[in-house]
């Protein structure tokens, strides 16, 4: 595959680092250097995806968005550590993308690096972005620099979901910082960590909040659908990984069924799924739950929700509870990144701390406060309208794709 992928995929080389940072990444690559803006030709500038993993999360979810939307602007090579590409279900036909399947060895950092570079130098695309600490092995491939490279942070795992890990900060300040790689950061606290704590130069920081777009056949859908005051529809769109922490989810849903009838929706897949299925018979409610899976259109099903609830230990900028603002569901939430800085105003009583108990009777107390949904609902729409929204977020990573 990797031969195929390098025979049919090529394009322009010596395009610019992002303005930024290319003073700073010159001595590693003179090539690399120009000052100027590249020029767009007939030929699509190929850019080499570097992923933990290509299934459903926060960072795929938003290349999906960003390369539909361009479409045959750009050709994607996308490289997945797990060699797991099911994301690539959601890209549309306008999309020109190949998987590019990789040697990698668990624990076997210099040999990964070795065969990463190797795969650099064959492809030779004009730019290289890479996705977080899962896939911070692609900067020690890249240096010294062979193309141009942005690193891209969406956040963290459970491992760093309280505290940074000293070795990993300190990595990143190697590889990013002293290396004069551009980073972009999706929220206000990963900016305030990586110039803080991991002591990047603000240069090199790129502040992208993401955005979003809902087709208008949703907003439809959802705007004749009623709340129900039969049964209650609460659900959640996630990973079902431990960060996460949907059993705090089911735990407090548990409450809620107690007093009145409801229904839980999960929508998504993960290696969490069995513990949390058997969760929910411990605590008597699996029928009243629903373990949705994998789905390639989440917002098929996310439009069902009266309440869209994320119990999370750890987030930044979550793309499902901005898509739920924008469709018009009331939002509870753990207060975690920048989860207070989206929640509007009107609705920061819906916000708890990232505790089973807190986050239960946030949801208890957002449930007794259902006369005030509608303002939570019109506040919100506002604020993804504002600041969140997909052309928004489109134009900025446009430039970045583009080499700006």
């Amino acid at each position: 595959m990797r031969a195929a992928c390098g025979a049919a995929i090529h394009g322009a080389k010596g395009h610019g680092l992002l303005h930024d940072a290319r003073n700073a990444a010159s001595a590693c690559s003179p090539r690399h250097n120009s000052p100027t803006l590249p020029t767009q030709t007939n030929s699509p500038r190929v850019l080499l995806h570097a992923f933990s993993t290509f299934t459903l999360g926060g960072p795929q979810a938003r290349f999906v968005q960003l390369a539909n939307a361009f479409g045959p602007r750009y050709r994607h090579i996308i490289a997945a550590m797990d060699n797991c590409f099911d994301a690539g279900e959601r890209l549309g036909p306008q999309v020109n993308w190949l998987p590019l399947p990789l040697p990698v060895q668990k624990g076997g950092a210099l040999a990964n690096r070795a065969a990463f570079r190797q795969v650099i130098q064959a492809q030779q695309p004009d730019l290289l972005l890479s996705y977080n600490w899962g896939a911070i092995e692609w900067a020690a491939a890249n240096w010294p620099q062979v193309v141009p490279h942005v690193h891209v942070e969406d956040g963290f795992s459970a491992a760093e979901a309280t505290r940074q890990l000293p070795r990993r900060a300190w990595t990143r300040r190697v590889l990013l910082g002293w290396a004069g790689k551009p980073v972009v950061v999706i929220s206000h606290n990963l900016q305030r960590i990586a110039t803080q704590v991991w002591k990047l130069p603000e240069r090199q920081v790129m502040f992208i909040p993401n955005g979003v777009a809902i087709p208008e056949l949703y907003i439809q859908k959802r705007a004749l659908a009623q709340v129900s005051q039969a049964q209650l529809t609460i659900g959640t769109v996630a990973g079902l990984r431990p960060e996460k922490n949907i059993a705090r989810l089911i735990k407090a849903f548990a409450a809620v069924r107690a007093r009145q009838s409801a229904r839980l929706l999960v929508v998504g897949g993960g290696p969490e799924l069995p513990a949390l299925q058997a969760l929910a018979t411990q605590l008597g409610v699996a029928a009243d739950v629903e373990f949705a899976g994998y789905l390639a259109d989440p917002i098929s099903r996310l439009i069902e929700f009266d309440l869209f609830a994320l119990s999370s230990d750890t987030e930044q900028l979550p793309i499902a509870m901005l898509e739920a603002m924008a469709c018009g569901i009331p939002v509870v939430a753990t207060r975690v990144g920048d989860v207070a800085h989206i929640m509007p105003g009107v609705a920061q009583s819906a916000l708890a701390d990232a505790t089973d108990a807190a986050f239960t009777a946030t949801l208890l107390g957002a449930i007794d406060q259902r006369s005030a949904w509608p303002q939570w609902v019109a506040a919100g729409k506002q604020v993804v309208a504002d600041h969140y929204a997909m052309g928004q977020m489109q134009n900025q990573w446009q430039r970045v794709f583009d080499g700006a």
